[in-house]
């Protein structure tokens, strides 16, 4: 049996782009090392642009319940900072500033979304398993081969075939690795630890995000997050243990706090690397195999899930025999990927305890105050800003479209979302015209024509300087 494609990591990227390949009529299979998913601490929340293409799919009602649930468990903390005045919708920071408005993004519906990593897998488990996926644990991929019509894998529970490989497997990727992608980048300068415990003084933890002398430490309900900036942890991969734990939190906080008890602890830095290319013929490389960089920003989960979106219905194209986007996904992505890589760069810089960075800091926090500068940083860190280069002058073509109330033909409304669950790509105008199969129309009362790929990217509008025939060609 040969498989139209074969996903090694079941990760929320690999789980997503699943989804996305069977939305598309196609049936991946997943492949995933653990017998079980991780619950190590992981992110915490997932940007405007990566819960947009979850929202694509159907999963806003269980998306908003996550986020939702969180903010309850986190509002004690909320009050404590911001008092009784209503809470705003979550702005995100950059490195540490928590000065980003969210009322003054030109979308302010577009946002963060409070959903920690573990209830993002749990609910796209949920939605693989409605789909009737196939997610195969314990297996690890021993190797590959490619040839012009597939890849033949050997695997730790037989050989595979498959016509694609899609390498979702992190930041240590073995797929990466087994197929020779150049990955280069800069080298850690922090130590990091994340840990979930108890503690005998909890009050000599500070609230909220806190740069000291020697380092940076946030806590927040349940975590607590700290970094030094004195080089990288002898040995990423050694077990975290408590004593090490407690002695960078005593080190950074300047208390003598001490741990009652640790349930969970990863040790993180600021590798920062980028796969040169993302696609190697049959093979592709998404999320953290891809690209890998500092946690600041949280930024990650927004560029692996849209990788995904991205790469999901150019390969179900490409299966179909239409093979001809394909390398548009490295030409798309990888700058997007470049920047985030920058930004988390210059956010460690940013973060340094000395007097220097503390007087930039201080410049900084004076342009994030102005509305322009706000609008800069916080579309920045939620990627609304992404646009990609499809040649067309109109400044609307290339971006990733936002959830936009449309008024049909007759006299009904519906969300441009709502319209795109099914998958495909959707033509939306006051008028009728033949299309392709994997286009489906929406006829509105009046308003502007647009067309939008299946990933959420404005393929074309009537203020357009390419024609609508040359845009349904090249992308469908």
């Amino acid at each position: 049996m040969t498989h139209d494609v074969v996903i090694v990591g079941a990760g929320p990227v690999g789980l997503f782009l699943a989804i996305e390949l069977a939305t598309a009529g196609l049936k991946p299979l997943v492949l995933e090392r653990l017998l079980e998913p991780d619950r190590m601490l992981k992110a915490a929340a997932i940007g405007a642009v990566a819960a947009e293409a979850l929202e694509r799919r159907g999963l806003a009602p269980t998306l908003n319940e996550a986020h939702a649930a969180t903010l309850a468990v986190m509002q004690a903390a909320l009050k404590a900072r911001f008092g009784n005045s209503p809470v705003k919708r979550p702005g995100g920071h950059f490195s540490a500033i928590f000065l980003i408005d969210q009322e003054l993004q030109r979308d302010p519906d577009r946002h963060f979304r409070m959903v920690p990593q573990e209830a993002l897998e749990k609910l796209l488990n949920a939605r693989a398993s409605e789909l009737g996926l196939e997610i195969r644990r314990g297996v690890t991929v021993e190797g590959f081969e490619q040839d012009d019509q597939g890849v033949s894998l050997q695997t730790s529970a037989g050989p595979l075939r498959a016509k694609y490989l899609v390498g979702c497997d992190g930041g240590k990727s073995r797929v990466r690795k087994l197929a020779g992608f150049e990955f280069p980048g800069t080298d850690p300068t922090i130590t990091g630890y994340q840990v979930v415990a108890e503690f005998d003084v909890p009050e000599k933890i500070a609230k909220g995000w806190q740069r000291t002398p020697r380092g940076l430490i946030a806590s927040s309900p349940g975590r607590v997050f700290t970094a030094e900036f004195s080089g990288p942890p002898p040995d990423r991969d050694a077990p975290v243990s408590q004593a090490e734990v407690e002695a960078a939190l005593q080190r950074v906080s300047g208390s003598d706090v001490k741990i009652v008890s640790m349930t969970q602890a990863t040790r993180w830095t600021d590798n920062a690397r980028q796969a040169t290319t993302y696609r190697k013929g049959r093979i592709f490389l998404a999320g953290d195999a891809a690209h890998v960089h500092s946690p600041f920003g949280g930024q990650g989960l927004n560029l692996g899930l849209v990788d995904a979106a991205n790469l999901g219905f150019k390969l179900a194209s490409a299966v179909a025999g239409r093979d001809h986007l394909l390398d548009s996904y490295t030409t798309e992505r990888h700058p997007v990927a470049a920047r985030v890589l920058e930004n988390t760069r210059a956010q460690v810089a940013l973060m340094r305890p000395d007097p220097l960075t503390s007087a930039l800091r201080t410049i900084v926090s004076d342009l994030m105050r102005l509305p322009e500068g706000n609008r800069y940083f916080g579309e920045m860190l939620t990627g609304v800003d992404t646009r990609y280069d499809l040649g067309d002058d109109d400044p609307r073509v290339g971006t990733l479209a936002r959830n936009e109330l449309f008024t049909l033909r007759d006299g009904s409304e519906a969300w441009l979302y709502e319209l795109m669950q099914r998958g495909g790509g959707i033509f939306i105008s006051p008028s009728e015209r033949a299309l392709p199969k994997h286009v489906h129309a929406v006829c509105i009362k009046d308003g502007p024509s647009l067309l939008v790929r299946p990933d959420g990217c404005v393929a074309w509008t009537n203020a357009s300087t390419r024609s609508l025939d040359d845009a349904l060609a090249r992308w469908f």
